[in-house]
């Protein structure tokens, strides 16, 4: 067996589906922290491969219990990944690499079989713990949701959250972020529509008539639909649902309760570290400081801007919803 498998400080950062390869790159656990997502733009090594069969890589797997934070973007998950690097009891995953892949390799028409059978190999690759011990939590890209039930299916001792920011939060971060935002919301739209996540009681070309945040709320929509299926198949003793507010306004409960979802445990002390150090008072995305004043202030601020375009879709989209049966909020709550 190539040694680099087993070995944590070489990262499964690819899969080639043509020829069932796992691409390793040198990657410590530091370079993960440092990491704002586990992608070629973040990883320094990315460019420097080292190719192993899947079938190779995955006799190491499941080593480690495995567990998933799904979300709807722009709700405070990269934070949450970044939480859970807690050495002697997690790491957390920041948007894997290799996830992306498998959903492109989908989305390209692979044979659903051969998907499941790949997919239950890669999060068995994932699986490996960084320290003995330790759980991995993996926060995939939320263009991985189409993914979803398939990892909950292939590893039925994972359990998940599904986190997401209300709607009208949501709107606020999207038209704060100027053309990007809005350019980023009409792509979800096209790769859900692809993959045949929409089904909101519009037509095709009604799709073309929406504004931006219109489109983001289809998006956010589209997640949330999605969701409660998983809910409803999986059950709450599995997945459950967290509002980003929730998280940001109790980190400490709501960590608690996080960790006892996942069966981890860290003493009072490691928790009240946790909730009051950099984690949850810096920017996930630049270390800058950014509590949760800062970032409430942040969105009251954005929210002047843009507020009579985000009532109305808010308005819009409540209509739409009800319509198609979509709920705003979830039964299933951590708690």
């Amino acid at each position: 067996m190539d040694s680099i498998v087993a070995d944590p400080n070489w990262w499964p950062h690819r899969y080639d589906p043509a020829r069932g390869h796992v691409h390793y790159i040198r990657a410590s656990r530091d370079d993960h922290r440092a990491a704002v997502f586990l992608t070629d733009e973040y990883l320094k090594d990315a460019a420097n491969p080292r190719a192993v069969s899947l079938a190779e890589a995955a006799q190491v797997g499941d080593s480690a219990p495995l567990h998933f934070i799904f979300h709807s973007a722009y709700c405070c998950s990269t934070l949450l990944a970044r939480a859970f690097d807690l050495p002697g009891v997690s790491m957390g995953l920041k948007e894997p690499q290799i996830l992306n892949d498998l959903s492109g390799w989908r989305m390209r028409g692979a044979k659903p079989q051969e998907l499941a059978d790949v997919t239950a190999g890669v999060l068995s690759v994932l699986a490996r713990p960084f320290a003995d011990g330790e759980a991995v939590v993996v926060k995939p890209s939320n263009l991985v949701n189409g993914l979803a039930g398939l990892m909950l299916h292939v590893k039925p001792n994972a359990n998940a959250i599904f986190l997401y920011a209300p709607l009208r939060d949501f709107l606020g971060s999207i038209a704060r972020k100027g053309m990007f935002g809005r350019l980023w919301v009409r792509e979800l739209m096209v790769k859900q529509m692809r993959e045949g996540l929409i089904d909101l009681g519009l037509q095709g070309e009604d799709y073309l008539q929406l504004t931006d945040l219109q489109a983001a709320a289809v998006g956010w929509l589209a997640q949330h639909a999605l969701f409660a299926q998983i809910v409803q198949k999986f059950g709450p003793s599995r997945i459950q649902t967290l509002d980003s507010t929730k998280l940001m306004g109790a980190p400490g409960d709501t960590m608690e309760a996080l960790l006892r979802h996942f069966g981890l445990s860290v003493t009072d002390d490691e928790l009240t570290a946790l909730v009051g150090g950099p984690v949850f008072r810096q920017h996930s995305k630049n270390d800058q400081a950014f509590d949760a004043d800062a970032r409430d202030a942040a969105r009251r601020e954005g929210e002047k801007l843009y507020a009579d375009e985000i009532d109305k879709v808010h308005t819009w989209a409540e209509a739409v919803a009800k319509n198609a049966g979509v709920p705003m909020t979830f039964p299933a709550t951590l708690g």
